[in-house]
C-alpha cells in the first residue's frame, strides 16, 4: 500500500476559466502574467529576485505544459529543455464561486453547487440586526470598519483607534467572509477566537462561507502586523469529501496549514499549522517521514495568496514561486517507491489584475513520484484531483460527479 501527499499552492492559477468572464475575469492569468512581467524587468526588486522567472523544477514537472494547454500560451522561462518528469495537466472548477472553500471542497469531492451569500460594497456592509446581535451577545462597545477591505490597509487606517475603543475591526470582500480583525495584546487572542464562534453561529442563516480571526501585534508608532495565529471558521462541507472516506477507512490523515480550518475540522486527523509557506512545506514532509502506508498528507501553502496575490506584489509573488521551486528535489527524495505527490491549485488570484480579490482560472496538476509515469493528463475537473488521490490509495470508487 502507498502514500499520498497533496500540496495546494493558493491561488496559483494558470489561466482564465471558461467562464471567467462572468466572473468579471477574462484574461486573467496569475503564473503567466507573472512570468511576463519578470521576463519585461518588472518582477525586479532588490535585495529579493531579479530577472526572468526561474522554475527549473516545477517547468520538467510539466507546469509551463499545463499553463500552455490551458492559456493557449506557454510563459515565459517554462518551456521544458529536458525530459518531463512527471504528469501535467489543468484543472476547472465547477462551483459558482472563486473562494478557498470552494476550491477545497471540490478538490476532495464536494462542488459547492449553492451561492454563497456575499455582503454588498456598501457602507454599512453588514446588516444592522447581524451587527446589533454581534455588539450585544459578544458584550462589545461597538464595531470598526464594517466595509469592503483589504485586511492590510483596514487594520493600518483603524488599528490604532480599535485599541483605544476596544472596538474590533470587522469587513469582508467580494469573497463570502466576515472578517474579524484585532490586536492579540490590547483586545486578546482568546477573546477574538470566542467573538468569531459568535459570528460564525450569526452569519450562518446569510450562507456566508468563513468566519476570519484576524490578529495582529504593534502600534501607532511602529505600524500593525497581522501574525500566523489567524483562523477560520468554515461551515462543513455538505457531504462526504475525501477525508471523510480516508477516516472512515481508517487511514492517518496529517492536515497541514489552512485545511482543517477549511474543513470545519471534520475528519482532517492530525492538524499542523504553523506560519508561512516555507514552515508548512516543511511540516509536510516531516509529516511524510512519519507517515504509515496508506496516509494522506494534506496541505495548503497560503502565503502566495494571502502575502502576494491579494496585495497586487508581482516581485514578491515571483520570488514565493522561485522558493517553492527551489524545494521540489526535497519534495521529491522524500517520496518512497509506491507514493504519489499532486501539486495544485485553488483558484487564481492575478496580482496584475485591477483590484484585490481572486480571479477565476483554471489550476495546474503535476503528479509525481517514483512510480509515477510522465505524460499529459488533459483538462480535468477539480474532484478528478482528489480521486486520483482515492485511487492511488485503494479507496474504493466514489459516486462520479458530473
Amino acid at each position: 500500500m502507498s502514500r499520498a501527499l497533496l500540496i495546494v499552492l493558493d491561488s496559483v492559477g494558470i489561466g482564465g476559466a471558461p467562464d471567467a468572464a462572468a466572473f468579471g475575469d477574462e484574461g486573467a492569468d496569475t503564473l503567466g502574467h507573472i512570468a511576463e512581467a519578470c521576463a519585461a524587468g518588472k518582477g525586479d526588486r532588490a535585495g529579493l529576485r531579479s530577472g526572468p522567472l526561474h522554475l527549473p523544477h516545477l517547468a520538467g514537472l510539466g507546469l509551463g505544459l499545463a499553463a500552455e494547454a490551458a492559456s493557449g500560451r506557454m510563459p515565459p522561462g517554462l518551456a521544458l529543455s529536458e525530459p518531463i518528469e512527471g504528469a501535467f495537466g489543468h484543472a476547472v472548477e465547477r462551483a459558482r464561486g472563486k473562494d478557498t472553500v470552494s476550491g477545497h471542497w471540490e478538490i476532495a469531492g464536494v462542488p459547492v453547487d449553492f451561492s454563497w451569500g456575499h455582503f454588498p460594497a456598501t457602507r454599512p456592509a453588514f446588516p444592522p440586526e447581524l451587527t446589533r446581535a454581534l455588539i450585544a451577545e459578544a458584550g462589545l462597545p461597538g464595531i470598526l470598519g464594517d466595509c469592503h477591505a483589504s485586511g492590510t490597509a483596514i487594520i493600518e487606517d483603524l488599528g490604532a483607534e480599535h485599541v483605544r475603543t476596544g472596538r474590533p475591526i470587522c469587513y469582508t470582500s467580494v469573497d463570502s467572509v466576515f472578517q474579524i480583525a484585532a490586536h492579540e495584546e490590547a483586545f486578546g487572542l482568546d477573546r477574538l477566537t470566542h467573538l468569531c464562534t459568535i459570528a460564525r453561529r450569526l452569519c450562518d442563516p446569510y450562507r456566508i462561507g468563513r468566519v476570519i480571526a484576524r490578529p495582529f501585534i504593534g502600534d501607532e508608532r511602529s505600524g500593525f502586523t497581522r501574525t500566523a495565529n489567524r483562523r477560520d471558521y468554515a461551515v462543513p462541507p455538505p457531504g462526504d469529501t475525501l477525508l471523510d472516506r480516508l477516516a472512515a477507512a481508517g487511514r492517518p490523515v496529517v492536515s497541514v496549514g489552512k485545511i482543517g480550518d477549511i474543513f470545519a475540522h471534520r475528519s482532517t486527523g492530525r492538524e499542523v499549522k504553523p506560519g508561512g509557506n516555507d514552515a508548512c512545506l516543511t511540516a509536510a514532509l516531516d509529516a511524510l517521514a512519519d507517515l504509515p502506508e496508506g496516509g494522506f498528507v494534506f496541505a495548503n501553502l497560503v502565503e502566495f495568496d494571502t502575502e502576494y496575490g491579494h496585495r497586487r506584489d508581482v516581485p514578491g509573488y515571483a520570488a514565493a514561486l522561485e522558493r517553492f521551486d527551489a524545494r521540489v528535489p526535497e519534495i521529491r527524495a522524500a517520496l518512497r517507491p509506491g507514493d504519489l505527490c499532486l501539486v495544485t491549485a485553488d483558484h487564481g488570484n492575478d496580482p496584475t489584475s485591477p483590484g484585490t480579490d481572486h480571479t477565476r482560472e483554471q489550476v495546474p496538476v503535476l503528479a509525481f513520484g517514483p512510480d509515477i509515469g510522465p505524460g499529459p493528463l488533459g483538462r480535468i475537473g477539480f474532484p478528478a484531483i482528489g480521486s486520483m488521490v482515492a485511487r492511488h490509495l485503494g479507496l474504493a470508487e466514489a459516486e462520479p460527479v458530473a
